[in-house]
C-alpha cells in the first residue's frame, strides 16, 4: 500500500506563525525555497520528508504533531452534518471536504456550529406550542454540546492542567497530599450516607462524600474539590482561552475541567504512562495500583497525548441503555457519530449482555483501518436498594498495529482477515452496501428499487 502523503499547510503556517517568522526566514531554516514553502502551506504539495526532519533538527517540533487527526475529525464532523436531509442527496465529495478541513480549518467549524444551530432550532419548533409558552425561550445553542467539543478538538489533552495535576501528586500519594492541603486550609472531609456524591460547605469549611458510592469515586470526587479550591487561577485562565459564548457552558467547562484534574492527579502521567507499558495496559491491574475505577482507568489512557511523551493512541467512548454516546473522544482515525448513536454492529452494546466481563472485537471500518476494540459494561449503584441503578458501556480501542502493546490481543488471530467485524460511523456516511443493521440509506450513493424483489434491504446500493 501506498503510503499517504502528508497535507498540513495550515499546521505549518501556526508553526511558523508561532515562531514569529516570514516565509523567507522560515524557510531558509528548512532548507526550501520560498515558492515551495508557500506551496507546501496552501496544501498545493505535501510536506516533504526533509521538511519534516528540518523541524525537528531545527525547532525540536515533535512531527507527530503534523498528524492529520484534527483534519480527520473535521472531515467525519461535515459528512455526517452534510447527511442531514436538508442538503438533499447531493453532497460535496470526500476529497472536497479534506481540503476545506486541511485548507480552511475555520471555515469548516463555522459550519459544523452553523448546523448545529439549524438542529437546535428545529428541535425547539417541533415543540413550539410549548416552547411558546415559556418565558425567555430562544435557540441558543447547547451549552453541553460547546463543551463537548472544546474537549473533541483539544485532542482531550490540556497540558497546562495535566502537568499540575502531576507536580500535586508529585510525592506519590495524592490522596495523602490532598488532605494535607484541607488541613492547611482547615477544611474538614466528613464520609455521610447521602445521595449527593459530593458537597462542599464554604461557611462550615466541610467537604462531604458519600459512603454509598465506591472508594475510587470517593477518591476522585475528592481530588475534583481540591481543583476547585486550590486550582482556580489555573482553571479559569484555561476557560479564558476557551472564550465559551454562555456561562452555562463555562460552568460546565469549569466541572470538566476539575475532573480533568482530579484524573490526572490520581493517575499522574509520567507514572502512569510507565505502569501501562508495563502491564500491556491491562486495565483491572492499572485499576489496582492506582485506586481507579475501570472507566477512570480507560478514559485516563485516552488522554495520554502529552508531546514528546505520547502512550498509545486510543479511542474511548460511554454509552448509555439506549445507545446513544454520552462521553466520546478519540485519537485514532475512527471518529464517533456527533448526533444519534453508535453503528450497531459495534461490540459496546453487546457489553449490557455480559455484564462484568471485557469484550473483544476486532474491527474494520469502511476506509480500511483495522482496530482492536474492548468493551465493558459499567453499573454506578445509588448506594440501596431504593437508588436507581445507572448503567453504561464503556469502549476502548485502539489501531491494530498497536495491538501487540495490549495483554487483551493475547490469543487473537490478528493477521485473520475473516476475524474483523465490519463496523463504520454513522448509517447515512457508512458506504458498505450490504450491511444487515444498516438503518437508512447513505448519502452519497444513488438507490436502486425492485418491487419484485426483496433481499436483507428494501433497495439496493448503486455503486
Amino acid at each position: 500500500m501506498a503510503q499517504q502523503k502528508l497535507y498540513a499547510g495550515a499546521r505549518l503556517r501556526e508553526i511558523r506563525t508561532g515562531l514569529g517568522l516570514t516565509q523567507k526566514a522560515f524557510a531558509e531554516k528548512l532548507a526550501v525555497s520560498l515558492p515551495y514553502l508557500n506551496q507546501m502551506e496552501n496544501n498545493k504539495r505535501p510536506v516533504s520528508a526533509g521538511v519534516v526532519l528540518a523541524l525537528a533538527q531545527e525547532f525540536g517540533f515533535d512531527v507527530a504533531q503534523l498528524s492529520t487527526g484534527d483534519s480527520e475529525r473535521l472531515v467525519s464532523d461535515m459528512r455526517e452534518a452534510l447527511a442531514d436531509p436538508v442538503f438533499g442527496e447531493a453532497g460535496p465529495p470526500l476529497a472536497d471536504l479534506r481540503l476545506v478541513a486541511s485548507n480552511a480549518p475555520a471555515v469548516a467549524r463555522a459550519f459544523l456550529e452553523l448546523h448545529r444551530a439549524y438542529r437546535q432550532t428545529h428541535e425547539r419548533l417541533a415543540s413550539l406550542d410549548e416552547a411558546l409558552g415559556r418565558d425567555g425561550a430562544s435557540p441558543a445553542l447547547s451549552p453541553w454540546e460547546e463543551v463537548r467539543d472544546f474537549f473533541h478538538y483539544c485532542d482531550n489533552y490540556l497540558d497546562a492542567v495535566d502537568r499540575a495535576a502531576e507536580h500535586f501528586a508529585r510525592d506519590g500519594d495524592p490522596i495523602a497530599a490532598a488532605m494535607a492541603l484541607l488541613e492547611d486550609m482547615k477544611i474538614t472531609v466528613q464520609y455521610t450516607e447521602s445521595e449527593q456524591i459530593r458537597g462542599f460547605s464554604p461557611g462550615v469549611r466541610k467537604v462531604k462524600l458519600s459512603t454509598f458510592t465506591p472508594r475510587a469515586t470517593q477518591r476522585f470526587q475528592l481530588l475534583h474539590q481540591i481543583a476547585l479550591l486550590a486550582q482556580n487561577e489555573l482553571l479559569a485562565a484555561t476557560l479564558d482561552l476557551a472564550r465559551f459564548r454562555t456561562e452555562e457552558a463555562r460552568a460546565i467547562a469549569r466541572i470538566g475541567l476539575a475532573n480533568y484534574f482530579a484524573g490526572a492527579a490520581l493517575m499522574p502521567y509520567t507514572r502512569f504512562l510507565e505502569a501501562a507499558q508495563k502491564t500491556r495496559h491491562d486495565l483491572e491491574r492499572l485499576a489496582d495500583m492506582f485506586g481507579a475505577s475501570i472507566e477512570q482507568v480507560a478514559h485516563r489512557l485516552s488522554t495520554l497525548q502529552r508531546p514528546g511523551a505520547k502512550g498509545i493512541p486510543f479511542f474511548f467512548v460511554r454509552v448509555d441503555q439506549a445507545g446513544t454516546i454520552t462521553k466520546r473522544h478519540s485519537a485514532t482515525r475512527l471518529q464517533f457519530a456527533r448526533f444519534g448513536g453508535a453503528c450497531p454492529l459495534w461490540n459496546v452494546h453487546q457489553a449490557f449482555e455480559t455484564p462484568g466481563r471485557f469484550l473483544r472485537q476486532l474491527a474494520e471500518t469502511p476506509d480500511g483501518v483495522r482496530y482492536l476494540c474492548l468493551a465493558r459494561d459499567v453499573s454506578k449503584s445509588g448506594g440501596s436498594f431504593t437508588a436507581p441503578v445507572r448503567r453504561y458501556a464503556i469502549g476502548l480501542g485502539c489501531e491494530l498495529r498497536h495491538a501487540e502493546a495490549l495483554v487483551y490481543a493475547d490469543g487473537l488471530d490478528l493477521a485473520d482477515a475473516r476475524a474483523f467485524e465490519p463496523i463504520g460511523i454513522s448509517c447515512r456516511i457508512c458506504e458498505r452496501r450490504h450491511c444487515h443493521q444498516r438503518s437508512v440509506p447513505p448519502l452519497e450513493h444513488r438507490l436502486r428499487v425492485n418491487p419484485d424483489a426483496r433481499g436483507v434491504l428494501p433497495y439496493e446500493i448503486e455503486r
